[in-house]
């Protein structure tokens, strides 16, 4: 019988007696201005607030907003970059015993009406003029909101609006309102329990709006513990917030993990610096989507085809030997001395370098969540020496049930569950795979308003993921993809399209796959292919264009992703291969309703929205014309007309087979 169940071998201990202010304040007495809890890149410059000042920045905040009204209850909306003030925000209504919450910043008009209607939001904080004029522009439809508070004053000297004031000018109020009332702040925080709800975080929304998680101060604080316990976190740590603070994954690590450890956390100058930034503080600690390591794996392999012929031989020498090196250990084999010394050698010459620049020469802790990372991507940066680990989880569960043990990494699995948390396999069938359910202390109180997806969530107890799924004979958990989106053949084969295009975006030429053929003959892939990369290899061919769409319509691209498709069919059961492809005119975009805000496909959406294009991948034809309205991100429209190529692919047998011989098998026959 294959196996379905899974507990962590350590019970979790008693660690929900408190709240994050409470925590906020213990550290602010433990480190006061010895020690750095935030810093931020301003003008070029790093600027640090101690743990007193941090403590100081709520505690006057959260008075100001007493003053202006709000109360037990009452929701806080926050939108912008990853700011200081962002936490202060949070920290404060937390304090209040309100209901904070995030908003993606990149979110267009409807989606932030429709998070600060749902939420009931009677104040908001805006980062800077861009986003107070979504919240301005709507304001007729949103009369709950009665404060718009802004933190970044450029751009908004001439706006005169009563809604809106600025959070020094908050800040002012509470320290007025605690001279008439002395001790109200300390009392406030006093009072919360850690069953006080502490964040409503919404959801990704991959099938339409997202829903509002209610998780409690206890919720957090366990799964960020238990965590820690087996992946160990510092007070001396440093840690960059460089990813979108309405995510749990970044809620995590900023908030709950940082408060309950008390290790500092960096906020960059501006997202598009984020990876310059992380490069200058050297993190201890980093947590990001698939989509990060996939960016930069792209990064590095684009860079070393441009490097200097010296740089590209050092390149080809020494990433065979790292791949060997983590295929050892994936396969929890002991290096031979010869294998240790040769790649104490290739770390000398290009992984320390390489892991610099990358910004991850003092890593400790390196792990990636949010959905599942290409085997690919994986296997490089255990090459290079990055100990990455896979994380899986969900909102509803606080972010983590599960993630790698040292010793037990490798990239077809997600690891253990962390403490406290149990993992099974419900319904399962006869090959032991089913639906992933789980339970733990971090589970979420249900859905805001929204009593009927809380009880199609929760039965007796169990997280029910939505994700397929399977347990190893060495107990660990397999996560093949969403169960609605695995997909069925007319020939009743099975694949997961999310497995094929975790391979194909290893290419640094291709940005976004989407795979396609569920109830089909065959399988088939619409295209995104990476514009900056595939432009400098235009350029470097001597290719001429003009634009995205024009770039993906040259005969010598679609060569060049053919070569990449075939890579990916090679691994593939013959079933699952991709039969025929098309390059889009255009990326996926969240703005587009393509992509969730944190990068995920909506099929459903694009299914609809490409039916013309999906309809004549499965036509004899070679092109299908198309006329498409497109939205610039200054709001502006343009319409798009052209003829998308298909590319059919050959039997695997009519291309050449480069063989894959390293460098150390030169001497061996080729079999």
């Amino acid at each position: 019988m294959p196996q379905t169940y899974l507990k962590a071998e350590e019970p979790g201990a008693d660690i929900g007696n408190s709240t994050l202010p409470l925590l906020l304040k213990r550290n602010a007495e433990r480190f006061g201005d010895s020690r750095v809890a935030l810093r931020e890149k301003e003008f070029g410059i790093w600027q640090s607030v101690t743990w007193r000042q941090y403590y100081e920045h709520v505690k006057y905040f959260a008075l100001g907003l007493a003053a202006l009204g709000f109360s037990e209850g009452d929701a806080l909306a926050i939108i912008g970059d990853n700011r200081p003030e962002w936490v202060y925000s949070e920290l404060a209504a937390q304090s209040l015993r309100g209901r904070p919450l995030g908003i993606y910043q990149d979110s267009i008009l409807n989606e932030v009406a429709y998070v600060i209607d749902h939420s009931e939001a009677k104040f908001v904080v805006a980062e800077d003029q861009e986003q107070t004029d979504k919240v301005l522009d709507m304001k007729h439809e949103l009369p709950r909101v009665a404060k718009v508070i802004y933190t970044d004053p450029k751009g908004m000297r001439n706006y005169d609006d009563p809604l809106l004031i600025y959070l020094p000018e908050v800040e002012e109020m509470g320290r007025r309102f605690e001279a008439e009332h002395p001790g109200y702040f300390e009392k406030s925080v006093e009072r919360l329990t850690p069953s006080d709800i502490a964040l409503v975080a919404y959801t990704s929304g991959t099938t339409g709006f997202p829903k509002g998680s209610l998780l409690t101060h206890a919720n957090m604080l366990k799964m960020a513990l238990n965590l820690a316990r087996v992946d160990p976190k510092y007070p001396q740590d440093e840690f960059v917030s460089f990813l979108p603070l309405p995510w749990i994954g970044e809620q995590m690590m900023s908030v709950s993990t940082a408060l309950a450890i008390g290790f500092t956390v960096n906020f960059p100058e501006e997202p598009e610096t984020a990876m310059a930034d992380l490069y200058e503080i050297g993190p201890h600690v980093v947590f990001s989507p698939p989509r990060v390591w996939e960016q930069q794996a792209r990064s590095v392999i684009v860079k070393h085809l441009d490097a200097s012929w010296f740089k590209r031989f050092i390149y080809r020498l020494c990433m065979p030997v790292g791949y060997q090196m983590a295929d050892l250990h994936f396969e929890r084999k002991k290096p031979s001395l010869a294998w240790r010394v040769m790649y104490a050698l290739s770390y000398a010459l290009l992984f320390r370098a390489l892991k610099d620049r990358l910004g991850f020469a003092n890593i400790r802790s390196a792990s990636t969540g949010g959905a599942a990372l290409g085997p690919d991507v994986f296997r490089f940066f255990h090459a290079c020496g990055v100990n990455l680990k896979q994380i899986y989880g969900q909102t509803e569960i606080s972010g983590i049930s599960c993630i790698h043990r040292e010793g037990k990494v490798d990239f077809t699995s997600v690891g253990e569950p962390i403490p406290d948390t149990e993992v099974k396999i419900d319904q399962p069938d006869p090959e032991g795979v089913g639906e992933i359910v789980s339970r733990s202390p971090a589970l979420f109180q249900g859905y805001l308003k929204n009593d009927k997806a809380t009880a199609e969530t929760i039965m007796d107890g169990w997280l029910h993921s939505g994700d397929a799924g399977y347990i190893t004979k060495g107990n660990q958990l397999v996560c093949i993809d969403r169960v609605k989106d695995l997909m069925q053949l007319v020939s009743g084969a099975r694949f997961s399209p999310m497995f094929i295009e975790n391979k194909l975006k290893f290419c640094p030429y291709i940005v976004e796959p989407c795979v396609l053929g569920h109830e089909r003959g065959y399988v088939t892939a619409i295209i995104c292919i990476d514009y900056k990369h595939t432009g400098k290899w235009a350029e470097d061919h001597r290719i001429g264009y003009t634009t995205y769409t024009d770039l993906a319509s040259k005969t010598e691209v679609y060569d060049l992703i053919e070569k990449e498709v075939v890579r990916v069919n090679r691994v593939l059961p013959e079933a699952a291969r991709i039969q025929k492809f098309l390059l889009l005119y255009k990326e996926f975009d969240p703005d587009d309703g393509e992509l969730t805000r944190t990068r995920k496909l909506r099929r459903r959406f694009i299914a609809e929205r490409y039916a013309k294009e999906i309809e004549a991948l499965y036509q004899d034809v070679d092109r299908v014309h198309v006329e498409s309205e497109i939205k610039y991100q200054d709001g502006k429209t343009a319409t798009i007309v052209t003829d998308l190529h298909i590319r059919r692919m050959k039997p695997l047998d009519q291309y050449a087979l480069e063989a894959e011989r390293k460098w150390w098998q030169f001497w061996k026959p080729v079999h």
